[in-house]
């Protein structure tokens, strides 16, 4: 090949890099992958734009349990998991698990962390709340998300619980945000720290 040709070639080989390397890097940046989850790096619902602040791997004893990724209003300037601010917690299962187990872990969670009044206090609407969670398979995705004035609960996008009740939104967000964690390793690892 003259190196004519051959200066032709490369240059034509690094315009092709440069129009199609943007272009894949836009995709790649806006979706991250989690032990095979992917989750969107910015998102919006109802209005608000959310921002991926961290993403981790939940294990129990010594499988992976899920996948998850918490997101904040693009407004906030810290993390705030429990507070008034727009938030989502998407968790991705790995496992099959029984709607029962879930609602007796909540449950079981809220009583450990919580002090007995507070506990009390949120209770009934909490077991509101425990009777709409489904079995999942693997592949499932729950999302909790609290967007200033409403918590929700949806699986695979379908809403099963809705509520104002933000004292039981910061409780429910505490269970992997909180002070005291059910693993302070994917908290952490959910803020981005």
């Amino acid at each position: 090949m003259r190196p004519a040709t051959l200066f032709r070639v490369a240059a034509a080989i690094l315009i092709l890099c440069l129009t199609v390397s943007p272009v894949a890097l836009a995709q790649s940046e806006s979706r991250i992958e989690v032990r095979g989850a992917e989750f969107a790096t910015q998102l919006e619902d109802n209005g608000t734009r959310y921002v991926l602040l961290g993403s981790g791997v939940f294990r129990y004893m010594v499988w992976n349990a899920y996948a998850g990724a918490y997101y904040q209003d693009e407004t906030a300037s810290a993390p705030a998991p429990q507070s008034n601010v727009p938030k989502r917690l998407e968790l991705e299962y790995f496992h099959a698990i029984e709607a029962d187990d879930f609602a007796e872990a909540t449950r079981e969670t809220l009583r450990d962390t919580l002090d007995a009044e507070a506990f009390a206090r949120l209770s009934d609407e909490l077991e509101t709340f425990n009777q709409a969670y489904r079995d999942v398979a693997p592949g499932d995705r729950y999302a909790l998300s609290w967007d200033g004035s409403e918590l929700r609960l949806a699986l695979n996008a379908e809403t099963l619980y809705r509520s104002d009740d933000l004292a039981l939104a910061n409780a429910l967000f505490g269970i992997w945000l909180g002070s005291n964690p059910l693993r302070r390793d994917f908290r952490d690892a959910l803020l981005g720290r």
